[in-house]
C-alpha cells in the first residue's frame, strides 16, 4: 500500500516517503495539527521494518510531543473562552452608563448603553437604537439623567 493512501496530506506523505526530499520539505509550510500529527505516526508505525522496530524512546518522545499538542490546543481554547468572557462582562459593565463611540473617520455618539448585543464574533453596544462595537468606545461616564420635575 502506499503511503499517500494512508494519509489525505501530500506533504506528509512526501516527507514521509522519501525525508532527504529538500523539495517536499520546503512545500510544507502550515504546522501541522493534532490529526496530521496521528496519521504519521500511524504511516511511521505500518512502514517500519519489523526487524527493526522504531526505539521505545523515540516512541514514547513522540507521545509527549502529542500530549503537548493536545495540551496546547486545549489551552489556546480555553483562552478563547475567557477572552470571550471578558469581553462580554466588559460590555455589561457599561449597560446604563453614558459612552461616547467612535462612529467614523472625525465622527462619535455620545448616548446610554441600553443593551448589550452577543449575537456576533464580539458584543455590540446598543445606543439610540444603533449597535456599535465595544472596541469603539472612547470614553464611559456615570449617566445621571435630568429630572425636569422639581424635587419634593
Amino acid at each position: 500500500m502506499p503511503i499517500s493512501s494512508a494519509t489525505s496530506s501530500p506533504s506528509i506523505a512526501a516527507l514521509t516517503a522519501n525525508p532527504g526530499n529538500a523539495a517536499a520539505a520546503r512545500v510544507t509550510k502550515r504546522t501541522l495539527g493534532q490529526e496530521d500529527f496521528l496519521k504519521l505516526i500511524t504511516v511511521q508505525l505500518s512502514s517500519q521494518d519489523p526487524l527493526k522496530p522504531m526505539e521505545d524512546t523515540a516512541f514514547i518522545a513522540q507521545m509527549a510531543q502529542f500530549s503537548s499538542l493536545e495540551q496546547s490546543s486545549q489551552l489556546t481554547r480555553e483562552f478563547s473562552a475567557m477572552r470571550s468572557l471578558n469581553e462580554l462582562n466588559s460590555a455589561g459593565a457599561m449597560l446604563g452608563r453614558q459612552v461616547t463611540v467612535k462612529s467614523g473617520e472625525d465622527q462619535t455618539v455620545t448616548g446610554v448603553v441600553q443593551a448589550i448585543d452577543s449575537t456576533g464574533a464580539a458584543p455590540r453596544l446598543l445606543i439610540d437604537g444603533k449597535l456599535y462595537p465595544t472596541s469603539a468606545v472612547t470614553r464611559v461616564e456615570m449617566y445621571a439623567p435630568t429630572d425636569p420635575r422639581p424635587a419634593a
